[in-house]
């Protein structure tokens, strides 16, 4: 059962962790908005150094507003990004 449902605002963490990793620095502290629930899948950042991936990990899709994300953003307000994080790099907002 997945941890975040549609709709659940999270923050995506800022960890520690160097090398081969999906979630790249520009979101990491953000709060955002689940959009979506993906599945479950091998852990990329182990599959990347030959590991097996195991324990499979939720993936979530999580919409940021722009603003947020880049201070002199001139776009719209409601612009939007949306990005697929794992559940291990998330907690509630």
């Amino acid at each position: 059962m997945p941890r975040f449902g549609v709709g659940d605002r999270v923050r995506i963490l800022d960890l520690p962790k160097e090398g081969h990793v999906r979630t790249p620095f520009y979101v990491r502290g953000q709060i955002g908005v689940v959009e979506r629930f993906c599945g479950a899948y091998l852990n990329p950042e182990d599959l990347a150094y030959g590991r097996d991936g195991l324990p499979a990990r939720d993936l979530y899709r999580v919409r940021l507003p722009q603003t947020a994300l880049w201070p002199a953003y001139t776009g719209l307000a409601s612009d939007t990004l949306d990005i697929e994080i794992y559940g291990h790099w998330l907690d509630p907002a």
